[in-house]
């Protein structure tokens, strides 16, 4: 595992939130932000900070209400423009102007409404399965278990659950990789129970919404022209849809690479081969232009 430092910052609202950083090299390329999907936090981005870190600095927020940052008093605060608050105040502490923006799911959420807020932030972008319209086969199936407590008496117990959970959307894996991605999602508690790492209330704003349709999110694909873009798509993803993606390429154009990721579902973790290979030729994108 790379290193990394831990850091904190105080929200808008005054939430005290936690990041890791992990070094980068010393010239001056621009640093990834790695923003998770809802129920994830920065260990999620451990695979590809294995990868990157050294050569590229790394800022994984945790976002309010997850892992090491705090639990927001309300829960209608759970929700993408108080996330984007929070970010921009951890880069104003930071001084980071311009960055590779590297969203999964929630995370590509925020990312999108930074183009269409923040253009000028943005040195590439990567959206991890995730686009202007959700599927409601995979909004539904999020709805059924986000802000369900689970309680496991050991790691092994945790991974089997996730396994058994979630077969479907990673269909090669084997416990060596649940288990892997269980010290992601969950943590020890007090009891020695192995439980998820997230405030269960996040998933009041997204029941309260139920299956309306949101804000029309279209017309920001057009806020990614000329800016280096990976679209990333699980080949059996039920979020986000192939003709979604498709459009997503054409309305974006030439600085847009669309990647179907064989054999995965929502989302891809970003550490399967053509994951990684995308986001090489991505960031060389950035680099050489």
């Amino acid at each position: 595992m790379s290193g990394y430092s831990d850091g904190y910052w105080w929200s808008p609202d005054g939430l005290r939130l936690h990041y890791r950083d992990y070094p980068g090299g010393e010239d001056g390329r621009p640093p990834l932000l790695c923003l998770p999907g809802l129920t994830r936090n920065a260990r999620d981005f451990e695979p590809l900070a294995r990868r990157l870190a050294g050569e590229w600095r790394l800022i994984c927020p945790d976002m309010r209400g997850r892992a090491e940052s705090a639990y927001a008093k309300d829960a209608m605060t759970y929700a993408p423009l108080t996330y984007l608050q929070d970010v921009g105040r951890l880069l104003a502490d930071l001084a980071i102007t311009r960055f590779v923006a590297v969203g999964t799911s929630l995370g590509g959420v925020i990312t999108m409404l930074m183009a269409a807020t923040h253009r000028e932030w943005l040195a590439g972008v990567v959206l991890n399965d995730v686009g202007p319209v959700l599927d409601e086969a995979g909004m539904a199936r999020i709805r059924s278990y986000v802000g369900v407590g689970q309680s496991h008496p050991t790691w092994v117990h945790a991974a089997r659950a996730l396994a058994e959970a979630n077969a479907h959307v990673y269909p090669g894996y084997g416990l060596e990789q649940w288990l892997a991605m269980a010290k992601r999602l969950y943590r020890l508690n007090n009891g020695g129970r192995v439980v998820l790492d997230y405030d269960m209330k996040i998933a009041e704003p997204i029941r309260a919404m139920g299956s309306e349709a949101g804000v029309d999110m279209w017309p920001v694909m057009q806020a990614f022209k000329s800016i280096p873009t990976l679209l990333l798509r699980g080949e059996r993803s039920d979020l986000l849809g192939e003709a979604t993606a498709l459009r997503m390429a054409r309305e974006i154009g030439d600085s847009a690479e669309l990647v179907i990721v064989p054999g995965v579902g929502h989302a891809p973790v970003m550490d399967e081969p053509e994951s990684m290979a995308a986001i090489e030729r991505l960031l060389a994108r950035v680099l050489h232009g």
